[in-house]
């Protein structure tokens, strides 16, 4: 499976700052990548707003201790068997769809873009790699808000007129989730996109990550959530063991 550049760069400077005993400054990491100085703050700022790296008084990087939290965070080995475990059924459901297909972990409070596969059409919803993205008004993100034991914030962004803001609605949206066993996003978070997602749950039935589908309206109706749902319940077996 190829590994995608930009998530390929973010794992290696969390390898880099792991093997480093001090803080590390943003030009060695840059020369130890073979990479631009930009490119490489890029990817810093990335993982700092993941909560993976902080930076020091000084400007130095050094790895955050959320990766020894499991339940918090994936290690580097984690995210890329889950990449290549489920890169398969990313194409199975773009194949079949013709949409975009995604998977993603929780990053403290935002899901974490860690892979996906890109539709043919001209017109398509594109989430980069290593994007984050709020819970409570993303598919994805309300999958890690159903299955997974995360205390919800009274206060709730609005994106979009759709976007519930509510804690009380937002509740009712989890329970209707879990009934249903996927979540969606009904423009939510971007007016003109929608998007299906499924739990990944390990043995222990702890959620470690999550997949979806996302199109534009003009090819999502909302009669269409129901079909999506039902197919990526179909094409995604629940149970796995990640760990």
């Amino acid at each position: 499976m190829q590994i995608l550049k930009s998530l390929t760069r973010g794992l290696k400077v969390i390898e880099l700052l792991s093997e480093s005993s001090l803080p590390v400054r943003l030009i060695d990491i840059s020369k130890k990548l073979e990479s631009k100085k930009s490119n490489t703050s890029h990817i810093l700022k990335s993982l700092i707003a993941a909560g993976y790296v902080n930076q020091d008084s000084s400007r130095r990087y050094y790895l955050n201790n959320k990766l020894t939290n499991y339940e918090q965070s994936y290690s580097i080995d984690n995210v890329v068997r889950l990449k290549e475990k489920f890169q398969p059924i990313l194409k199975e459901l773009t194949l079949k769809t013709g949409e975009c297909t995604y998977l993603a972990v929780k990053a403290d409070n935002r899901v974490w873009y860690i892979d996906k596969f890109a539709s043919s059409h001209p017109l398509k919803v594109d989430h980069p790699i290593g994007n984050l993205a709020p819970l409570h008004c993303t598919a994805l993100g309300k999958t890690f808000l159903a299955f997974g034991n995360i205390k919800i914030d009274n206060e709730l962004t609005k994106y979009t007129d759709k976007t519930i803001t509510t804690k009380k609605n937002l509740l009712r949206e989890i329970s209707r989730i879990r009934s249903e066993g996927f979540a969606r996003d009904d423009e939510e978070y971007a007016k003109g996109i929608r998007c299906v997602a499924k739990p990944i749950l390990d043995k222990n039935f702890f959620i470690v990550a999550a997949v979806g589908i996302s199109a534009p309206t003009i090819r999502f109706s909302e009669k269409q959530f129901d079909k999506y749902g039902a197919l990526i319940k179909k094409n995604l077996v629940s149970q796995f063991n990640c760990r």
